[in-house]
């Protein structure tokens, strides 16, 4: 029986093609390299390994059984070539994480860029090139890598949501409403639970005129966190505008729960 200790490294599989037709068709084996990792739930996800030896593109589960029959280990390569990619890759992030917080925009650009050549699918350094280009206000260079991110989708996961929301609020705060939009929905996919990601989507319904549904999300952000400062703040806003019925206001005041605001 396998030990407690999960699996985790570089593994390959092999792949039988038929190519050709008729008298020059003929079977040829393809390998493929992955990065393995078994889950705390026991799950076990594979990565494909890309031209410069990280882990890049959609994860996929593999049953236990189908892996340890299809797939096999390659330690020596997962030592020598894949890990140091890997913390490389890390590296190269984080610096450029640590220079766009101190507000060096173009060291920032070339250490996100160098991730990116190194594996163009990173969720993390496109989000840091976006982030970069928005910080310098280059709104048309921010949309290109709006558009890649799209094109990514299938790689984001739970724990990208805290960038979503940082992109989505520089996204709003530079105007770009509908862009701001799209990607708090997306995170909102990952944990409908966030009362803050349901504020910062109400405040952007409400910077394109759209008040029922700013109030919507602002109703979800109260009910799953009936003293959330900023929700209050909004909501007694909304309502020195007259967009909120006073008795509705000072229902959620009292009460903290679920009867919500109604738009006029």
């Amino acid at each position: 029986m396998r030990g407690k200790e999960k699996i985790k490294g570089m593994f390959s599989s092999m792949q039988t093609m038929v190519i050709g037709t008729g008298t020059t068709k003929k079977r040829t084996k393809q390998t493929t390299y992955w990065y393995a990792e078994e889950q705390d739930n026991g799950v076990l996800k594979v990565q494909p390994i890309n031209d410069n030896f990280v882990p890049s593109g959609p994860k996929m589960a593999v049953e236990m059984e189908m892996f340890l029959d299809s797939y096999n280990p390659e330690p020596e390569l997962y030592a020598e070539k894949v890990l140091p990619q890997m913390l490389e890759l890390n590296k190269t992030i984080s610096l450029g994480e640590s220079h766009r917080q101190k507000g060096e925009g173009y060291s920032a650009e070339n250490e996100f860029t160098k991730a990116i050549n190194i594996d163009s699918l990173s969720v993390r350094a496109n989000f840091g090139l976006g982030l970069t280009y928005l910080d310098r206000g280059e709104i048309s260079r921010a949309d290109d890598i709006f558009r890649r991110l799209v094109c990514i989708n299938a790689t984001y996961e739970k724990k990208h949501k805290h960038l979503f929301n940082d992109f989505g609020i520089s996204l709003r705060k530079n105007g770009m409403h509908s862009q701001a939009l799209e990607y708090y929905r997306k995170a909102e996919n990952f944990n409908v639970e966030d009362e803050n990601l349901c504020l910062n989507i109400a405040r952007v319904f409400y910077e394109m005129g759209k008040l029922k549904e700013c109030l919507e999300y602002l109703k979800k952000s109260l009910h799953l966190n009936k003293d959330l400062e900023e929700a209050c703040i909004f909501l007694d806003f909304l309502y020195g505008k007259d967009f909120v019925k006073e008795h509705t206001i000072e229902n959620i005041k009292k009460n903290r729960i679920n009867k919500f605001a109604t738009a006029k």
